[in-house]
Formats: structure tokens, C-alpha cells, sequence
């Protein structure tokens, strides 16, 4: 199954300030194109120079033609499409990697319950499941890289919703394949929140993610400290 589509190579210029917008040298020409990130990638890493791969935008009605997917790295690629974490999980969640779920004949991928839009809810257990993804170079990567409101948000709505009797799977997921651990940041103020929601039920499962033949797919699990 080719589920990205044609790739095409670049070289990446500059972020613009614009978030969502980014220069990449096709074929000897800059051309702009979407970065499909939450927030700027240079919070993460700098790609100034570095070979890239994109993928054409499906849609007319898009701003620009192409839009990041990946770059090389080691003998495998570093994804820097977000919603990538999201996909692999969903692809992959029937899986025995994800059996820790339970039942999950029933789901529903940015379903509402109780006013809060879970990334995937499983009918079968009543479970929210939150998906977050994390870009490192590191072997180990902390969490949250940067601040994030609307992350503190949503772990007091979920704190909530376990309160009212809802089971809570938090992942996160890796971008880089070669991640082998993840470390919650003890002093951001998500780690209180996680404690608490820890502590009424809430499990935590860290995994990473890959390119392989144009798919996006979960790579391994790797432990949340």
C-alpha cells in the first residue's frame, strides 16, 4: 500500500514566520511549502541545508503544492508531520502491540464525549485515547519539549472525565525512530497534572513511529519515565 503517495526530495531553506510555511529548494528553485507542525520546527531542530522529502498537497484549494514529510536521518527518516503520530496509531491500534487496550472492535477517531474531542474513543471500554507526538534528536526525549496551554488543558478535561468514570490512554509518540526512552519534565507543569491523573487510572504508553514503504506504522514501544 503506497499510502503517501509519490515522494519528492528538496532542500530545506528557512521556516517563515508563519508556522505552517516553510522555502525548500526543488529542482533549483525556492518553493514554499506546508509544514505540518503544531508549532515551529526549529524549536526542535535545525533543517537549514538539509535534504527533505515532501509530498504533493491532494488538494486544489491548498496554499502551497507541497508539504513536508521527512527527513533522512541515520539509516531511517525523522518524520515532521505531527499528525503522523495519530495516523500510526490508528493504523496500528487493532494490533497485539496494542492489546494493554483491551477490547477495540468499536472506535471512532476526534469523537466527542462529555464536550472533550478524543484523538480516538473506544466504545467497547469507554476509553479516551490522547495522542501526542515528540520530536528529538536525542536518545533520550523530554516531554513537553515546549510549553503548551493547550496541553495543560486537556490533561485537566481528561482529569475530569476519569473523575466521571472514563478510562484514559495517554500516548506518546516518537517521530524518530531511534528514541529509546521518553522523560516527562519534572518541572513543567504537566507533571503535576500527569501524576494526578495517574494517580485516578490513567495509563501513559510511549511508542515510536516510522517511514517504511511509504507507510507510516508504530516501530516499537519505548518506556515513559
Amino acid at each position: 500500500m503506497n499510502e503517501l503517495g509519490e515522494l519528492i526530495q528538496g532542500y530545506f531553506i528557512r521556516e517563515q514566520k508563519n508556522r505552517f510555511l516553510c522555502d525548500v529548494e526543488i529542482d533549483n528553485a525556492a518553493v514554499e511549502c506546508y509544514v505540518p507542525s503544531s508549532c515551529h520546527l526549529e524549536n526542535f531542530l535545525r533543517l537549514d541545508g538539509k535534504r527533505v522529502l515532501l509530498r504533493k498537497n491532494s488538494s486544489s484549494k491548498c496554499r502551497t503544492q507541497y508539504a513536508l514529510v521527512a527527513m533522512p536521518y541515520k539509516r531511517s527518516y525523522l518524520l515532521l508531520n505531527s499528525s503522523f503520530a495519530n495516523r500510526a496509531v490508528e493504523t496500528c491500534i487493532r494490533s497485539s502491540r496494542f492489546a494493554f487496550l483491551g477490547k477495540r472492535l468499536s472506535m471512532r477517531k476526534e469523537y466527542r464525549i462529555e464536550g472533550y474531542k478524543a484523538d480516538l474513543f473506544i466504545f467497547d471500554t469507554k476509553t479516551v485515547v490522547e495522542i501526542k507526538s515528540i520530536i528529538s534528536l536525542d536518545k533520550t526525549a523530554i516531554f513537553p519539549t515546549v510549553y503548551s496551554e493547550r496541553a495543560i488543558t486537556q490533561l485537566k478535561r481528561l482529569r475530569v472525565l476519569l473523575q466521571c468514570g472514563y478510562k484514559v490512554c495517554y500516548i506518546i509518540v516518537s517521530l524518530n525512530p531511534y528514541v529509546n526512552q521518553i522523560q516527562l519534565d519534572s518541572r513543567s507543569e504537566l507533571f503535576k497534572l500527569f501524576g494526578e491523573c495517574q494517580d485516578l487510572g490513567m495509563i501513559i504508553r510511549g511508542f515510536s513511529c516510522k517511514l517504511e514503504e511509504n507507510q507510516i506504522v508504530i516501530s516499537g514501544k519505548i518506556p515513559v519515565e
